[in-house]
């Protein structure tokens, strides 16, 4: 009798039940920092472990024309979103829900991501920040080295003294 071959399995999301609602702890520090009320390293800490959508919009290819006359789309492809600021940055984008993202563009697909994987994303493609609910109701940006820890898996840490550190892995 032989052995079945060894099966291969796709790594489903972690988001698969994710019905695009806005992380309650989440929504309350990024109000709270919009008021005056939590502080930056408050929203980062919670931030960091929370997930995002980012959105993907339909990119046009190449165009044919029918017989018709008329212009068709041959093909297109899906791509993330990166907006380009005043001072020429880029800016990846992402939204803590439906809601915002479709204020944004309810064109635009979510893709449900862990904060780390949105930030990485956001330093692989050369951005300079990540911009969190970018038409509401409370922007946030994420960028600096601050983006580059997030982006590493780092975590802020409220210290004992009352002060904030970055809690991660060193590396070589």
């Amino acid at each position: 009798m032989t052995e079945p071959p060894e099966q291969r399995r796709l790594q489903g999301s972690e988001y698969v039940h994710d019905d695009g609602s806005a992380d309650a702890a989440l929504a309350a520090v990024l109000a709270g920092h919009g008021a005056g009320r939590s502080s930056y390293p408050e929203v980062l800490e919670v931030l960091a472990g929370a997930r995002l959508l980012v959105p993907v919009v339909a990119l046009l290819g190449e165009v044919e024309t029918g017989a018709d006359g008329l212009a068709r789309d041959k093909s297109s492809d899906m791509a993330a979103v990166l907006l380009t600021g005043a001072d020429g940055r880029l800016a990846l984008l992402a939204f803590t829900d439906l809601t915002a993202l479709a204020a944004w563009d309810p064109q635009a697909r979510p893709v449900p991501v862990a904060t780390r994987m949105a930030a990485a994303t956001a330093v692989q493609e050369g951005a300079d920040a990540l911009v969190v609910d970018v038409a509401g109701p409370h922007r946030f940006v994420l960028s600096g080295e601050d983006l580059h820890r997030v982006a590493s898996g780092w975590r802020p840490v409220r210290l004992e003294d009352g002060g904030w550190g970055w809690l991660g892995t060193a590396t070589d």
